[in-house]
């Protein structure tokens, strides 16, 4: 869907919560002293996110120019801070630096965004002559201090010191996916893209300082004499710490390069990935001729990253292989498929295991077995990829990384390969076991479930309880705000669904931290790096969800978001991601004069949004002002959601808009959210103000486009076309484009979508649900088959509605004794509208209550 980084970043603050440490960054030992003593004399101080920013007083801020990056680990940031500091506080410059070693240890993490990788301190010189003077003065004061090349930069010698044009303030445009990027401004005063790909890049309007010359060549020659006799073909995957290819040698062998930067990509424990890739080449030295483990072909040094060369096994990754033959998520399964499944899933199970034992033969312990390790190839082979963990037998223990679920607890030796063995056979048959990170003891319930469902013969799964059964010492571990009984209400027979609701609720409210400024209510990564404040991930939607499920208005907790909308430094006029869902949030509960003022303040950016989504796009917008020019009586809103409707319908006629087609190996976009099935509702609705059959015909065309960017499975289901997958999702899926069909098709009839109806609803009757959220989970299906189905208050639900109400316990965590539920990748708890309980709050309201309108502008 809409993209989002790992989440290990985000686990270490808060055992419950994604979180950044922000919040309780005062009450942490390792906070610089910086970040809290009172600012110097004719200084100011102010926290921005995770950066304590030192500006003099009355500096006049330019808006862009050459900024200087300090690089550094956790073991010198405080060092490196305290240089800074000192001079910049001398000469009067003003900068910022990261407040804690906790917050440098999350931004230099193996999955931690690979742009801002190493940054500590950022500088902002007024002028080339101060930058040139502050990068010679400093340099010998941090020479010798380590830290990752930042690869957006150039580096100034061989230090950690590192210079790039960029923004000093923020300011926003769109980028070429429509999306709301960081700006910079051409001479001729047009915003463009402040770009932060990781490679250097100079805008064609300004002039390289001649003093920088000489690390411009050294930056463009790097690795140009080294011994590389290998041509990268195409990236599979990214990290922090490296990347890793597919590429041809030249003498046409095919390969697999790892590729690692020294300092960069740290694990829990400190190392980099310099010194994981050298793990790897000992261990598959140690490990050669085992079969179903590559072959080492070499190690190369080019520029500062080092390549392992490896041989290039066959087959694609277990989870692609699971995606396409689990079962469960068929609309159309038999217990003959269910047992023809198992067979084959514990047969591969059995192949795995042969090979992991081989290594064991070896003295070593492979340490990362997980379904992104294992390649299955087409007639069912396997393979292990991923030795970075790898290592002799008695040095064996958790080493810093590792897939959740997967990772025994105070396990060593051999112990760790059998638990992940015994996890991998449990996630082949019930794929949940990442839960376990939030409550260990979840996973003998999972066993049952996949013993039962599979009908597999009384004991076959024994060995796994055995193993997996957690150890007192992990149930200690436990935060007590996840031990308490909440979910019990769901495991009843028949779930009183009042007590349900009223728990989920209070679970939200004693979640908020109204004491916090970034955040009110605990949800998805995305709101630290959008706004704690959007209807999708922030307080907007969170107040809005229990409003509308009746579970009431909490008006403190409103004027929280008001304050926050007034110093807000957000600039998105998107509908779920910005300034128009807060303003619709903010009218609705009374606060008219803040929510025209959000709009007013948008209005000027307008033209220049290319995005036409319901999420982030005109489209959202467009409804919004058709919304708003309902409720104030005002035609300049309509007026305005016409000119857009321009823009909009063009992109529709044209069949291109940003973000939507992604490309054949990516999938597409297509959906309520962020397809095209949000212009087609908003052309809907802008026929029922208009009543003009043009903007009807708009609707159904885009509803066509999205039907074009559809595959019909097996199963006879009709999904979005994702790639290696098929989706049904609410946000980006087939369950989106059927809400709209729906409505659609009440106006006017089409035989492609009447025709299309039948397969796209099947697809949202699936029995297994990775997550339960709204946007991309099982509360999206529930919701969306209520809306569908025309149920009203004291019609019994369906049996596929029924079976989503059911299985919801699948998914149902304790929040201080209250029933909640896991966000995203289901490592934390989540309360908002997109990922948590606000929306799975939305949709029990639809599927119990008839309230088709579980979201703005869908049937009222």
């Amino acid at each position: 869907m809409n993209s989002r980084p790992p989440a290990e970043a985000y686990c270490l603050a808060d055992a419950v919560f994604y979180d950044t440490g922000n919040g309780a960054a005062t009450q942490d030992d390792t906070v610089f002293p910086q970040a809290h003593a009172p600012a110097p004399q004719g200084w100011e101080r102010h926290d921005r996110d995770v950066w304590t920013v030192y500006t003099p007083q009355g500096h006049v801020m330019p808006q862009q120019g050459w900024k200087i990056h300090i690089s550094g680990l956790p073991d010198n940031a405080g060092r490196l801070v305290d240089v800074a500091f000192a001079y910049c506080l001398g000469k009067g410059i003003p900068f910022k630096f990261l407040r804690s070693r906790n917050v440098v240890t999350t931004h230099s993490l193996k999955y931690a965004p690979r742009s801002a990788s190493g940054k500590i301190v950022t500088i902002y010189p007024s002028n080339e002559n101060e930058l040139h003077d502050t990068l010679t003065e400093l340099a010998p004061a941090l020479e010798g201090e380590p830290g990752p090349y930042i690869l957006t930069d150039l580096r100034w010698g061989n230090g950690p010191l590192h210079v790039r044009y960029g923004g000093f303030v923020m300011r926003y445009c769109t980028d070429d996916d429509g999306a709301t990027v960081p700006a910079i401004e051409r001479p001729d005063g047009v915003l463009v893209p402040d770009r932060r790909r990781p490679v250097f890049e100079l805008p064609d309007w300004v002039r390289l300082p001649d003093f920088l010359a000489p690390q411009l060549t050294a930056r463009q020659s790097a690795g140009a004499d080294a011994d590389f006799p290998y041509r990268i073909e195409q990236a599979l995957h990214f990290s922090n710490g490296g990347g890793v290819y597919t590429a041809r040698h030249t003498d046409g062998r095919h390969v697999v390069l790892k590729e690692a930067r020294p300092h960069a990509g740290l694990d829990g424990r400190g190392t980099d990935a310099l010194a994981r890739l050298e793990r790897e080449r000992r261990a598959l030295q140690q490990l050669a001729d085992i079969p179903g483990v590559p072959r080492l072909y070499g190690h190369h040094l080019v520029w500062e990253h080092h390549f392992l060369a490896v041989e290039r096994m066959p087959g694609d990754t277990l989870q692609s292989w699971f995606a396409r033959n689990y079962p469960l998520t068929r609309a159309d399964a038999t217990e003959e498929d269910l047992a023809r499944y198992a067979r084959r899933a514990l047969a591969l199970a059995d192949r795995i295991e042969r090979i992991v034992t081989a290594i064991h033969q070896r003295g070593m312990v492979f340490g990362d077995l997980h379904p992104g390790n294992v390649l299955v190839d087409d007639h069912d082979e396997v393979s292990l990829v991923d030795f970075e963990l790898a290592v002799p037998i008695e040095q064996a223990q958790r080493l810093g990384l590792g897939h959740p679920g997967f990772t025994g607890r105070g396990k060593t030796g051999l112990a760790l390969d059998r638990h992940a063995l015994a996890a991998l056979r449990l996630w082949l048959l019930f794929p949940l076991t990442v839960l376990s990170e939030l409550d260990p003891e979840r996973v003998l319930g999972h066993i049952e479930v996949a013993e039962r469902r599979f009908a597999l013969p009384a004991g076959t799964l024994d060995a796994l309880r055995c193993e997996l059964q957690p150890a007192p010492e992990a149930l200690t571990k436990v935060p007590d705000a996840l031990r308490a009984t909440g979910p019990a209400l769901l495991d009843a027979q028949a779930p009183d669904w009042d007590k349900v609701r009223a728990s989920m609720a209070q679970a939200i409210v004693l979640s908020a931290t109204p004491e916090r400024s970034d955040r009110l209510f605990p949800g998805d990564i995305r709101q630290f790096f959008l706004d704690g404040l959007n209807l999708a991930y922030g307080a907007a939607g969170v107040l809005w969800a229990l409003h509308h499920t009746g579970a009431g208005r909490y008006v403190e907790l409103e004027q929280w978001l008001v304050r926050a909308v007034e110093r807000r430094s957000v600039h998105r006029p998107g509908f779920y991601d910005g300034l128009h869902g807060i303003a619709h949030v903010l009218e609705e509960f009374g606060y008219r004069d803040s929510a025209t003022r959000l709009l007013a303040d948008c209005r000027p950016g307008l033209s220049a949004v290319r995005d036409v989504s319901l999420f982030a796009g005109a489209s959202g917008v467009g409804l919004n002002l058709l919304h708003f020019a309902a409720r104030t009586n005002q035609g300049s809103y309509r007026d305005q959601a016409l000119e857009l409707a321009e823009g909009i319908a063009e992109a529709i006629r044209a069949g291109t808009a940003p973000g939507i087609l992604r490309g054949t190996d990516r999938g597409a976009r297509a959906g309520l959210l962020r397809g095209w099935s949000g212009p087609a509702l908003f052309f809907l609705r802008l026929y029922q103000h208009t009543a003009e059959r043009s903007h009807l015909d708009l609707a159904l065309a885009a509803l066509h486009r999205d039907l074009d960017l559809c595959r019909t499975g097996p199963d006879q289901t009709l999904q979005v076309d994702g790639g290696y997958r098929l989706l049904p999702y609410l946000e980006v899926g087939s369950a989106g484009i059927a809400l709209v069909a729906d409505e659609v098709l009440a106006h006017r009839n089409d035989d492609r979508l009447a025709h299309a109806m039948t397969a796209l609803r099947r697809a949202a009757v699936p029995e297994f649900v990775l997550e339960p959220n709204l946007f991309n989970g099982r509360a999206g299906l529930l919701a969306t088959l209520t809306a569908l189905d025309r149920h009203r208050p004291g019609k019994a639900p369906d049996a596929a509605v029924e079976g989503h109400l059911v299985s919801l316990h699948w998914h149902a965590m304790s929040y201080r004794g209250h029933v909640a539920f896991p966000g995203e990748q289901l490592r934390r708890l989540s309360m908002d509208l997109a990922t948590g309980n606000a929306g799975i709050l939305l949709a029990l309201a639809a599927a119990l209550d008839g309230r088709r309108a579980f979201l703005p502008f869908l049937r009222p």
